[in-house]
């Protein structure tokens, strides 16, 4: 199995501009950006988080 499509990206949240999560996505099958409601630790509640590249 190839590992080649699969890239890491960050998860940053909206309100406060914390990359809170990292996670892997295949960029290939998912081309648009991720966006997930997480718990955000520094504002103690769950916010929208949206994907980010992070430097490799």
């Amino acid at each position: 199995m190839a590992k080649g499509n699969r890239i890491k990206v960050g998860l940053k949240c909206s309100e406060s501009g914390d990359i809170n999560y990292t996670t892997v996505k295949n960029s290939k099958t998912t081309t648009e950006k991720l966006e997930l409601k997480k718990y955000c630790p520094r504002l103690k509640k769950h916010t929208v988080h949206k994907e980010v590249k992070l430097k490799s």
